[in-house]
């Protein structure tokens, strides 16, 4: 019999009915199982059990009403949109901090005053940065909201102060820097420093790097596609005494999917390191792609070479972005090679133009106005 609304008729003349219950360490759907002795018994079975797992009466040992609990409902409620990682993200969250301090609070006695006691707390006594609180607190407004909606309740919505976060001066290659780390990776050139070198001519982030394979490679068109992504994620449950998983997915956005065109440098050494199957990881040769951790001790290592401090995988992308602005890139066309959704993403995060070229622009002003 063919499977209609996930159910089927088994071998032993029981229907069997399929639904989700949530996503793995590694993204991949877990399903639930129902059955009964009629397809319209074990059909609302599953969808009884769908709506419990949706009302938050499935997952977790919280206290029915309190916050934690509707935690665990909101989790399983968004489980099917989320991506993997942003799911092991949100419940990592969860668990370190919304729960903790609001978990058996009932929505209706949380303030203001408590909200921002929380925020207080994330600051200076666990010292996270301003944009981690800021997003514990999006997220506890996510939940809150939630609450809203599922209990048709009209609850007094505590305020959010969202702290600010002031501009950090970001690190950039000087010049003298770049030459010396380009002559290091020149030196017996192999798959990992050619990685690194990609990077620094690119823009691409190290999930990028490490999720690249030779088939995103195009000699005839000069591009490079990107279309995946590589990151370390916590497992739900632990396996083989190893907390995470390594996971390649889609990209950060929608707008991190993006063809870059390559250098002539790079396409020559494309031609030399080729000779791999087309579905083999560029950094690896093999069907194993490289852990990011991995790839940035081999930089800290090249660096160490150099004698270049206080740098990391990402003062790369941040130095490629600051060179094509010294040499006229246009913004919409830089925003499009680093995958950012909007051009005021690129100017205000990756652009630093250097004291020199802001007085070369003082120079062209004043060649432009009458005095």
């Amino acid at each position: 019999m063919a499977k209609r609304d996930n159910v089927h008729l088994r071998k032993d003349g029981r229907y069997e009915a399929r639904y989700v219950k949530g996503r793995d360490s590694t993204g991949r759907l877990i399903y639930g199982f129902c059955y009964a002795r009629t397809y319209e018994e074990a059909r609302d079975k599953a969808d009884n059990a769908r709506k419990k797992l949706h009302a938050g009466t499935c997952p977790g040992n919280h206290r029915p009403g309190c916050f934690a609990h509707y935690c665990d409902s909101w989790l399983a409620t968004n489980h099917t949109r989320l991506k993997a990682s942003s799911y092991a993200k949100y419940r990592t969250d969860m668990a370190n901090h919304l729960k903790p301090y609001f978990g058996e609070k009932a929505p209706e006695e949380i303030t203001s005053e408590m909200v921002d006691e929380f925020a207080q707390i994330l600051l200076h006594d666990k010292k996270l940065s301003p944009k981690t609180v800021r997003d514990q607190l999006t997220l506890f407004h996510s939940v809150f909201s939630y609450i809203e909606k599922r209990t048709g309740q009209v609850l007094p919505a505590p305020e959010i102060t969202y702290p600010k976060d002031p501009r950090k001066t970001v690190r950039v290659l000087e010049k003298e820097e770049e030459s010396a780390l380009l002559e290091c990776l020149a030196r017996e050139m192999d798959l990992c420093k050619f990685g690194v070198y990609i990077a620094l001519r690119t823009g691409m982030r190290i999930g990028e790097i490490c999720a690249l394979k030779w088939s995103d490679i195009s000699v005839r068109t000069a591009t490079i596609s990107i279309s995946h992504t590589v990151q370390r994620i916590q497992r739900r449950e632990p396996v083989a005494n190893s907390k995470t998983a390594l996971v390649v997915g889609s990209p950060k956005t929608d707008s991190s999917r993006r063809a870059i065109p390559l250098m002539p440098d790079i396409e020559a050494l494309c031609e030399y390191f080729a000779p791999h199957p087309p579905d083999s990881y560029v950094l690896t040769g093999t069907g194993q792609c490289m852990d990011p951790r991995k790839l940035q001790r081999r930089l800290k290592g090249y660096l160490k070479e150099c004698s270049i401090h206080e740098v990391h995988f990402h003062t790369l992308r941040h130095t490629f972005a600051t060179r094509c602005v010294e040499v006229g890139f246009d913004i919409k066309t830089l925003s499009e090679i680093l995958g950012h959704s909007n051009t005021s993403i690129t100017m205000n995060k990756y652009v630093h133009p250097d004291l020199n070229l802001k007085r070369e622009n003082m120079s062209r002003l004043k060649s432009g106005i009458c005095l």
